[in-house]
């Protein structure tokens, strides 16, 4: 007659304690003996457990583990003596069916060979799904449980021959238990019943599983004395067991590689848990490989392992499960997983049968021939724009920290738009100028396929997404900034409504939120000073969705890695509002008022309407008044978006465009660059690209809300704002645009020809300027490029020695004085003198004073016996220093600086994780707690990976 002795292992399991203890009770075959363990539990547990009269109490640390807790107890219960003694090990809330255990003892009397006997563990609250029943690993260790959370319906009841069983309701021969050493004390939670099952079968004992014994489990040890756990916290116990049995079952001569290649490994792992989108399992990854390392468990283990085993590991291969079928039991699982959670999706409307794809082919015509004029040219330039560097290693030279050769030269932080201009450039590899080229020529088109998208998730019907696209793609910001060279304003427009998607999803995506943070970076970088109006919006999203707060606040961290040494750069100099400065070129624009910042306008030009009577042979067209009456129905509708159904949608569609508003009005009032002797204030564009967008999705909202009848009111928006938008397309085609093509060049031919030979030779450029004044840099070889620009230098308060020494230069050059000249410009390596033509006013028209100036800085020039005059260039008037020595201009070399590598490893790591985190895979079930009810086991921690 078989002897059992029963083991309760309790700990804070109250709740749970009632329904296990009556269970016992009422078993049709009851134990001989009932020991309880108190594991130093909190709540009322100890009373229950005293008030069941069991035959023996006894109590344990609060640290203990479940299989330390059985251990003591084993080790407390009276021995029969005999070998047909067997103990039967329970949890808290393990609470077994009447006839479990007799079910348990009826399979291991018919079998000699059973030293380990296992039920079916159903769910506590749903006594018909099976929780788990048996388990195995595959061929690199991995744990797989055998069966989970499924449906009972007798299918698994002819599998009875295991690798392991669950430690819930186990049933173990209580020499067995002894021979082996109990659990192994290196794994406190998950995988010791697997791991003493495996050693059992290696001793030569035989595992089984007993369908016909169901015992409700709500967790069992894996969350003993746990409510929760997290997701990362399973992740990090199934790798950390997984890595513990691996040095534990590893032959001798291999110990020494498996320890050596643990760190190695947990990074590779770390960057494919980052593809995964589960960066959360980085830190687990890490510290388990370092724990198992240095763990003092390992040795222990492997002498016990080596005193007991008379069988070798072929033994259980037969019982493993193969890595492809491993990977297709996740897949299964993971499509069973989808078809359950995934809810009813919102409808919305096709690309090509809602009108998306002809309404982006309309933009594209409308933009292509609009900027006509750069095609078949290998660079633009005008206004705020310059062509990029010759090569790709040169602009990615550009990007974080390094030299910079404008303000007289300097070594310093790089303006994170330099990666923008990067990465454009990079896609024309062959002419990285020619990069921009082709941007200009899909910023239409790809502003209008961003706004559709964004659109479809505000409206299910197709007219409001296609008008939405349409008015993006010809709003007056847009092509305002495209026509006056503002090339960061322009990338910020394109990319903003792919921003928004992105950042909606991220609130349940890694993926996604990767996505929102690259593009986060990049509408920053192009335009600084909408920075703190999204930042704001991002908070606001980051309170309506708390559970995503880890996601959202990561969009910011690469922005803030791009902008980090320019932000310590300016804060030391004392003018930390320089970081919103326009990047690139800072040029002159003019001032808008609230009216005209209203209408769209950044230039105070209205769009252009300033000057349309000319433009259009209409002398007399009141332009101005024009362009407000034209706009009046697009405001209208927007604004009535608040008072439509709808709201939900709308007013927070009108906060962003209250936001953008603020900002374009803020920027007009706020001067951080300079040109020579003028202040210039940020450009408004961004702004009200931003309050554009807002707009636009609370025009969305109305029209969704007219229905049917939205096509009458959305034609007249649709054609009313086009035609107010009508002198900026027609700008570029008149010639009235500040942006033309370009073939690239910065500098006369005649100095881009010495350049080739001598890199180094400096170009003296004068610009005589409104106010009387006399503009002077230096542009070293084939001149300064857009990606050479540094808002360290535009926005400085001081000039530097070389900027000094360049002043003084052009002073006596542009008069007669008794100075050197020819030694100072030998000392400096200039080897030219350009003369370009007479600045104007703050609205870029030239002024007679101007003039004046120019005239008399070329007379000196003239007169200057060390200068020789070449002539007029398509740039100004060239002088030239023949007496410089051609040795004296060799390329001078800069390594950066010290800091330039360190700045570089920080970006290269931020962005390479954001990126490894961008790419897509396949979905994946989401959760961000297990709970001890619901009895998950994460698919984070069978991972079949080394």
């Amino acid at each position: 007659m078989p002897r059992v002795t029963a083991i309760l292992v309790a700990r804070n399991g109250a709740d749970f304690l009632e329904r296990t203890l009556s269970s016992l009770s009422s078993q049709t075959r009851p134990p001989d003996a009932l020991v309880v363990v108190d594991a130093g539990s909190s709540d009322s547990t100890s009373a229950i457990l005293t008030s069941a009269r069991p035959t023996q109490l006894v109590t344990a640390s609060a640290k203990g583990s479940f299989g330390a807790s059985i251990g003591q107890a084993v080790h407390v219960a009276v021995p029969s003596g005999t070998d047909d003694e067997w103990i039967w090990l329970l949890s808290h809330d393990s609470a077994p069916e009447p006839r479990a255990l007799a079910a348990l003892l009826a399979a291991v009397e018919i079998a000699p060979s059973v030293a380990i006997a296992g039920p079916k563990l159903m769910r506590w609250d749903d006594g018909d799904t099976i929780a788990r029943y048996g388990e195995t690993v595959t061929r690199l260790g991995a744990s797989i449980l055998l069966v989970e959370n499924e449906l009972d319906q007798a299918q698994y009841d002819s599998q009875s021959d295991l690798l392991a069983v669950a430690a819930a309701g186990m049933l173990v021969r209580r020499s067995v238990w002894s021979a082996l050493g109990g659990f192994d004390p290196g794994l406190p939670t998950v995988d010791a019943a697997l791991d003493f099952a495996i050693r059992a079968r290696l001793a030569g004992h035989r595992v089984v599983g007993v369908p016909s014994a169901r015992v409700a489990s709500a967790g069992g040890p894996e969350l003993f004395g746990r409510r929760t756990v997290s997701v990362a916290s399973i992740t990090r116990q199934h790798r950390g067991a997984q890595l513990h049995r691996r040095m534990v079952y590893a032959p001798g001569l291999l110990l020494p590689l498996h320890w050596l290649s643990l760190l190695p490994v947990a990074i590779l792992r770390s960057l494919w848990q980052l593809v995964r989108k589960q960066p959360s399992a980085i830190a687990g990854e890490l510290a388990t490989a370092i724990g198992t390392a240095f763990s003092g468990s390992i040795a222990p283990a492997r002498r016990n392992l080596r005193r007991t085993r008379r069988l070798g590991w072929g033994a259980i291969a037969p019982l493993r499960m193969s890595s492809g079928a491993a990977r297709e039991r996740r897949i299964n699982r993971s499509s069973r997983v989808h078809s359950v959670t995934d809810g009813p999706q919102r409808t919305r409307v096709g690309f090509v049968s809602g009108g998306g794809a002809w309404v982006v082919l309309l933009a594209a015509v409308v933009g292509v021939l609009a900027f006509s004029p750069l095609l078949g040219a290998s660079a633009v330039t005008g206004g705020a724009l310059l062509p990029l560097s010759t090569t790709v290693s040169e602009l990615w030279a550009n990007v974080g920290y390094g030299w910079h050769d404008v303000g007289g030269g300097f070594i310093g932080a790089s303006d994170p738009f330099a990666a923008v201009l990067a990465v454009l450039g990079s896609l024309t590899f062959w002419a990285p100028s020619f990069g921009i080229v082709l941007f200009y020529l899909v910023a239409v088109p790809l502003s209008a396929l961003g706004a559709w998208w964004c659109a479809t998730r505000l409206s299910e019907r197709a007219w409001p997404p296609a008008v939405a696209a349409l008015l993006w793609a010809f709003s007056p910001p847009l092509l305002s900034s495209m026509t006056s060279g503002h090339l960061g304003a322009v990338v910020a427009h394109v990319l903003l409504p792919w921003f928004v998607l992105a950042t909606l999803a991220a609130a349940r995506s890694w993926s996604a939120g990767a996505v929102a943070a690259l593009l986060f970076a990049a509408v920053t970088a192009s335009a600084p000073s909408i920075a703190p109006a999204l930042v704001v919006l991002l908070l606001v999203w980051i309170a309506v969705r708390p559970m995503a707060t880890i996601r959202l606040i990561g969009i910011l961290i690469p922005a803030a890695a791009l902008f980090a040494p320019l932000v310590v750069s300016e804060f030391v100099r004392g003018n930390p509002l320089a970081v919103f400065a326009d990047p690139g070129v800072a040029a002159q624009t003019g001032k808008s008022t609230v009216l005209q910042l209203a209408l769209g306008s950044p230039n105070g030009d209205l769009s252009g309407w300033a000057g349309s009577g000319d433009l259009f042979g209409l002398p007399g067209l009141p332009g101005p008044l024009v362009a407000v009456i034209l706009l009046v129905p697009f405001a209208l509708l927007s604004l009535a978006g608040a008072f439509l159904p709808g709201t939900r949608r709308s007013i927070p569609s009108l906060v962003i465009a209250l936001l953008g508003f603020a900002t374009a009005v803020a920027a007009t009032n706020v001067s951080v660059a300079t040109i020579g002797s003028h202040q210039v204030a940020i450009y408004a564009g961004a702004g009200l690209s931003l309050f554009w967008f807002g707009l636009v999705g609370a025009l969305v909202v109305a029209l969704d809300a007219f229905g049917a009848r939205a096509a009458l009111p959305a034609l007249v928006v649709l054609i009313a704002s086009t035609l107010a938008v009508a002198p900026l397309i027609a700008a570029p085609l008149a010639g009235t645009a500040a942006v033309r093509a370009s073939d690239g060049s910065l500098v006369p031919a005649f100095v881009s020809a010495e350049a080739a030979q001598h890199p180094g030779v400096g170009t003296l450029v004068l610009t005589p300027e409104s106010v009387g004044a006399l503009a002077a840099r230096v542009e070293r070889g084939t001149g300064v490029t857009l990606d050479d620009q540094s808002t360290l230098a535009s926005t400085a308060d001081q000039l530097n020695a070389g900027q000094k020494s360049t002043a003084t230069l052009a002073a006596n050059l542009a008069s007669r004085s008794g100075l050197d000249t020819g030694a100072a410009m030998k000392k400096a390596k200039i080897g030219f003198v350009l003369l370009s033509d007479a600045g104007g006013d703050t609205s870029g028209n030239q002024t007679s004073t101007a003039t004046d100036v120019r005239q008399r800085a070329a007379d000196a020039l003239d007169g200057n016996s060390a200068l020789t005059p070449v002539g007029d260039t398509s740039l100004g008037l060239l002088w030239r220093y023949a007496a410089l020595p051609s040795a004296s201009v060799k390329d001078a070399t800069h390594d950066g600086g010290p800091l330039r590598p360190v700045v570089l490893a920080g970006l290269g790591f931020v962005f390479l994780v954001t990126l490894l985190l961008a790419i897509p895979t396949a979905r994946r079930r989401r959760g961000s707690a297990v709970t001890a009810g619901d009895d998950e086991r994460a698919t984070l921690g069978e991972d079949d990976n080394a």
